[in-house]
Order: structure tokens, then C-alpha cells, then sequence
């Protein structure tokens, strides 16, 4: 019998949708896969993922959070063995912790034409402290090998309910199936915040439930008290939510993306009202404003700012210094060692930091800040979230994970951050750089500022090169990195040595062969750095016959476009705007002459976001190229990031384009 198109498409939708997605059904098709059928080139893939985050009640405690999760993962090459790992991160920092179970993991494999199942043990499963607030569970699943499916369950437990652990449908490979569900009882009531641009299938249903009470009341019977046990039932209605999605493509993380994650398909859940039987409603809906005061009344931030006493004797020289401000930070740059933990709250104490010369990052920045007050400085915290925390969507103390300086002096407005010993008066380490920060004042006023830099970083190039051989370019090179190209010169190679430096720039530009290599101002921060070397190039000339064929930005040059796909959902992040300066001559060699130069243009995108010049002649036996390439802002945003690879692509075309030298 054949069924309508129509039928078909129903009985096979409403099959694949009945199909259990349950830990422990492994196939031996399933394992014998070779390749994810959709992108072959995936590692690894999610058969599915399911979460279900429930509110659970114990007489004890009242309501506390239990979210479970299930994975299976298809392992297909050795790259994709990292996704036979989980870590899950878990509170500890507050008087009553969280905790993190797994169960049923196994990595099943085929031997011959048996399935063989290998148990998660004791010594791949541990804790790892991340400081005094996280820890991580982790594990590291047995037995991986090509062709392996593992699979594993964990529950999360908390008292904390105010924020669900967040869900990501999306991965950086393929995922089948992803669902979640949410229970959550009449009681509650929670704001829904949708991360990425894929918008899950919704269903919503309500169910009852019932809590069971033993109560204990005191009962006089004559002269006699006791204890008499009362039960009592409560019911309340739960609504259940399920968030689906199916298929997703493997999240890729492109050139310039702030953080992927700020991207990735997800939901977040944070509590914004509970009205408890026989009580009145609790808002706990936050401003930012909200968010600010709450964090500034906490001891281990606002207080910190008021302690002066054990830096006083110590900075009293700066107090009347016209550069009081640049010697009062370099003073903190220079005692103060980070430890690497990040924080808005000082771990320590600013007072005992001190005298370790050690602290987390509100230990030292909280610190810089209460001494430019102590020296009549306008100073304040800055509260951010730096990149590798994403960009905080709603007011939540959880939203910042960093604390930052704002100086106004001499009518002018800068960042300071004391953490990074190569950082500068408005140059702050890159993690800072994610879009905006939230000021604090101790009167409460709260201010959204931009963190992203307005001013141009410099490098600034200066060769001067022949051909020799007919079959080398040898030349001396000079270049100049102002700003945040100094600085990303300091953090990359101030630790090395020169042999280790100039292997570094060997292997940046292929083909090059170093000498005389020479920099100067590394340590003088102030200064752009310098560097000065010998050069020569023996992949940049072709010979044909009687013709010299090579670019005369030579290894300078951009062989291919960062910049590949043909859509893009997210904006472009170059961190900072920059500008980069070539002025190259190159002395023809005896015999030859030039036959083409190519020609000189200009290339602009629109809103001034960049522009690309290329300058060239030939006198006498010179030939000489200006090239400038800026970028006049931070970020450009996914809607003209067409207009941005069709710049690039061109800017790049011109860049390989060819002098032709002929033999007279």
C-alpha cells in the first residue's frame, strides 16, 4: 500500500521524535560510524544532551535546585578525544555548598563484532579547588579510542536558586539532539534570557505537586506536656518548560571573535520574584543600579577603599607630585604581584595583600584606588567582566567577574589596571577590553562606561632592501610598536631571550633568515619599542627567463583573507583600532629595469570603519612603496561584515600583486 507524501513525512517525523534517547542504548552501527554524516570533518559529535533542572524540598532546608544532565558523545579521530573530558564548576564559597555527582559514565568500543563497555573509575574522577568561592569536578573518561561513544550522567545540587546553571544547545561540534527542561513551582518566578540567534521549540505543561509536613506541637494534657506529630499537605502547581533544538551545526570559532560564547545558543534563568504561601511577594527583579550598592556594601569591597593606614608612610612622597597619578600606579605595578584569581571582592584584604605583596585582582586594583583617593585623586572602581566571562545580558552580581580603575584628572578620563606589570595609563590588559564596564561611586551612582580604546595604535615599518642573486631579497628592517602593539610586544617576548625572539620572528615570516637583531624600550614603558635586524628572504623572488617577478611588501604581506565565510552572525572584534605603516624602498639590481609596477589605489569602507592605501614608484634603480592599513574602530558590527571581507579581500589581492623586473 503507498501512502501521500504528506503521511510518509508524518509517520517518519512522529518516529524519529518517538525514539528514546536513553543512556546505556549503544548500537554497534552507532560505533561503527566512521564519519558524522553532515560534517565530515568533525572530531566528535553529540548524540544528544539533556538537562532537567527541578525544585526539590526537604523539611530541613526548604527548596533547593537539582539539575541533571545526560550526554552521549561519538568520538571519530584523535582530535576529538578532549570531548571524552567533562568539568562542571560548583559554589563553595558560602556557608552552604554545592555539589556535583556523576553516574552511569561508560566508554563503550567494538571489539570484533561485540560491544565492549568500560566503567568511569575512582582515580579519572577528582576535585579540583579553584580558589576559596569554586571548585571542579572533573573526569576523564577510560578507554577512548577512535570510533568510542561515552556517555555519562551528572547532578548538580544547590541551595542557591536564584540563577539556574546555564544552558548551551550549541558546541564547537555538531550537536543532534539538545533539550532542556525547567520545573519550576507557582511559587517562583524567574526571567528567561535567550543567548545566539537559534530560538528553541517551546512546550509548556502544568502538573500538581504536594509537600508533605511533620509538624511537632506542644499539647498539654493535665499536668503533663508533650510533643504531639501532626502531618499536613501542601499542593502547588509546577510548570514545566521543555526547550528543544535539533541538528546544529558545529560553532566555530572564527578569526576576531571576542569571546564564541557570548554567541552560542543558550537559555539563562534568574529568579525575579517568590511569593511563599501565606507570604507577601518578594521582588528580587535588580537594576544595575541594584547590583552596584549590593556589591559597594559588601566588606570586601567598599570597606577596602577607607583603610589607608598601612599605605601611608609609603606613598607620602607622591602626595604633591604634579605626576602623582602615573608614580602612585607604577608604585602598586612594582610592589604588587597578581596571583591570577579573578574577583570584584578582595580575597586577602587589601592590608594583608600589602604586606605579601601578593593579592587577587580587587586586593590590588581596590588598593590603587584608595590611594589615589588618599592623594586627593578622583579615582573609583570600574566593575567589567572581561572577555573569557562573556558580556554580562542582565543585572546580576554574578555578571562581573573583575574590577578595574576610572582616574578624572586634569579634566581628562583614564583606565588604570595594576594587575599586568606592562600595562599603562589607558592601555589595559586585553581581557579587559569587553565592550563596557560599570562605574562605582560611594554615594551609589552607577554609570555604564566604554571600555573599548578610541585612539589609534601605531606600527610603524621601515625597510630598506635589494636583490641580490637574482634570487634573494636581503634588506635591514625598523620597526616601531606605539601603544597596544607595544604592549603585546612586551607581554610575547619580554621574558625571552634574544635567540628565542628572533626564532619567533622567523617563524612569522617564512622563509626569513635573521641577523643583527637589536630592540630597545622593552622596559621603558613609556617608549615605543624599537626593533632592528638584518634580514634576508630567499621564497620572495621568481625568475622567469629574463624577468625578476616579486611583492614589493614582500613578507609583509597577507597571503589569505582571515575572514572566510560568507555570512557572519557576530561582530568583528579587533580589540583595539590600529594603524599599520609601511615604507619600504628596494634597490633594483644592475642589468634590469622595470617592465610593470602595480598600480597605486585607495581602498575605504564605509562609517570610516578602515581604509587600505597603496603607494608605488620606481626612479632611477629605486623602487618605492608607502602602504597604510588602519582600522578606525574597536568592533564592526555583523551586519557590514560583507563590506569588511570584500575590503579585506581586495586589500589583500593588491598586497600579492607582482613587480616585474626586466634584464635590459
Amino acid at each position: 500500500m503507498k501512502y501521500p507524501l504528506l503521511v510518509v513525512l508524518f509517520l517518519t517525523t512522529n518516529l524519529l521524535f518517538s525514539q528514546k534517547r536513553e543512556l546505556g542504548k549503544v548500537t554497534i552501527e552507532e560505533l561503527k560510524e566512521k564519519y558524522h554524516p553532515i560534517d565530515s570533518l568533525a572530531p566528535a559529535a553529540i548524540l544528544f544532551q539533556t538537562g532537567k533542572t527541578t525544585f526539590q524540598y526537604s523539611q530541613e532546608e526548604g527548596f533547593y535546585l537539582v539539575t541533571e544532565v545526560e550526554v552521549k558523545i561519538k568520538i571519530y579521530t584523535k582530535e576529538g578525544y578532549e570531548f571524552a573530558n567533562e568539568a562542571i564548576q560548583f559554589y563553595v564559597g558560602g556557608n552552604e555548598k554545592e555539589s556535583v555527582d556523576f553516574s552511569k559514565a561508560f566508554t563503550y568500543n567494538l571489539v570484533g563484532d561485540k560491544v565492549e563497555k568500560t566503567k568511569l573509575k575512582g582515580e579519572n574522577e577528582f576535585i579540583e579547588n579553584v580558589n576559596k568561592f569554586w571548585s571542579v569536578k572533573k573526569i576523564t573518561m577510560p578507554n577512548v579510542r577512535e570510533g568510542s561513544i561515552i556517555e555519562y550522567k551528572y547532578e548538580i545540587k544547590s541551595p542557591y536558586y536564584s540563577v539556574f546553571p546555564e544552558w548551551k544547545f550549541q558546541k564547537s561540534i555538531p550537536v543532534k539532539f539538545s533539550q532542556y527542561e525547567t520545573n519550576i513551582p507557582e511559587y517562583f518566578t524567574y526571567n528567561v534570557y535567550r543567548k545566539g540567534s537559534l530560538i528553541p521549540v517551546e512546550s509548556k505543561s502544568k502538573e500538581g505537586k504536594t509537600i508533605s509536613i511533620t509538624n511537632k506541637d506542644l499539647v498539654r494534657s493535665g499536668a503533663a506536656i508533650k510533643y504531639e506529630r501532626t502531618n499536613e499537605s501542601i499542593n502547588y502547581t509546577v510548570e514545566k518548560v521543555v526547550y528543544t533544538l535539533e541538528n546544529l551545526k558545529a560553532l566555530n570559532d572564527e578569526s576576531f571573535v571576542n569571546n564564541i560564547e557570548n554567541y552560542t545558543a543558550g537559555l539563562q534563568h534568574e529568579l525575579s520574584g517568590k511569593k511563599m504561601p501565606n507570604s507577601m511577594f518578594e521582588s528580587f527583579s535588580l537594576t544595575w543600579e541594584d547590583v552596584v550598592k549590593n556589591i559597594y556594601k559588601n566588606d570586601n569591597f567598599g570597606e577596602q577603599l577607607n583603610i589607608t593606614n598601612y599605605f601611608e608612610n609609603d606613598i607620602k612622597g607622591f602626595i604633591n607630585d604634579q605626576d602623582k597619578v602615573n608614580k602612585i600606579f607604577e608604585f602598586v605595578k612594582t610592589r604588587m604581584n597578581w596571583n591570577g584569581l579573578y574577583g570584584y571582592n578582595c580575597d586577602e584584604g587589601v592590608k594583608k595583600a600589602y604586606q605579601n605583596k601578593t593579592g587577587n585582582v580587587a586586593d590590588i586594583n581596590l588598593m590603587l584606588v584608595a590611594m589615589l583617593k588618599y592623594a586627593n585623586v578622583d579615582a573609583d572602581p570600574v566593575l567589567i567582566s572581561t572577555r573569557s566571562n562573556g558580556i554580562p545580558l542582565f543585572p546580576s552580581r554574578t555578571a562581573f567577574n573583575y574590577v578595574i580603575v576610572r582616574v578624572n584628572n586634569n579634566e581628562k578620563s583614564y583606565f588604570l589596571d595594576a594587575t599586568d606589570k606592562n600595562a599603562m595609563i589607558n592601555i589595559l590588559p586585553l581581557r579587559d577590553l569587553n565592550w563596557n564596564g560599570r562605574l562605582v561611586k560611594n554615594d551609589g551612582y552607577s554609570e555604564m562606561l566604554d571600555l573599548m580604546p578610541q585612539f589609534i595604535s601605531n606600527d610603524v615599518v621601515t625597510v630598506l632592501a635589494k636583490i641580490e642573486n637574482e634570487s634573494e631579497i636581503s634588506g635591514q628592517t625598523r620597526e616601531q610598536y606605539f601603544a597596544y602593539n607595544a604592549y603585546n610586544y612586551r607581554n610575547k617576548y619580554r621574558k625571552l631571550n634574544k635567540e628565542s625572539i628572533v626564532e619567533n620572528v622567523e617563524k612569522k615570516f617564512d622563509g626569513l633568515e635573521i641577523n643583527d637583531y637589536e630592540v630597545t624600550n622593552v622596559e621603558s614603558l613609556n617608549e615605543p619599542v624599537i626593533e632592528k635586524y638584518a634580514f634576508v628572504n630567499k621564497n620572495e623572488i621568481e625568475k622567469i627567463g629574463n624577468k625578476i617577478l616579486f611583492s614589493p611588501l614582500m613578507h609583509f604581506k597577507a597571503d589569505k583573507n582571515p575572514f572566510l565565510v560568507e555570512k557572519r552572525e557576530y561582530p568583528i572584534d579587533f580589540s583595539f583600532p590600529f594603524k599599520d605603516k609601511y615604507s619600504i624602498s628596494i634597490a633594483v639590481p644592475d642589468g634590469y629595469e622595470v617592465a610593470f609596477l602595480p598600480e597605486t589605489i585607495t581602498l575605504s569602507m564605509d562609517n570610516n570603519y578602515g581604509v587600505f592605501s597603496y603607494i608605488i614608484n620606481s626612479s632611477a634603480n629605486q623602487i618605492q612603496l608607502v602602504v597604510n592599513f588602519e582600522i578606525n574602530v574597536s568592533i564592526v558590527p555583523a551586519e557590514d561584515y560583507v563590506m569588511l571581507k570584500e575590503f579585506f579581500d581586495r586589500m589583500i589581492q593588491k598586497q600579492n600583486e607582482k613587480v616585474i623586473l626586466l634584464k635590459k
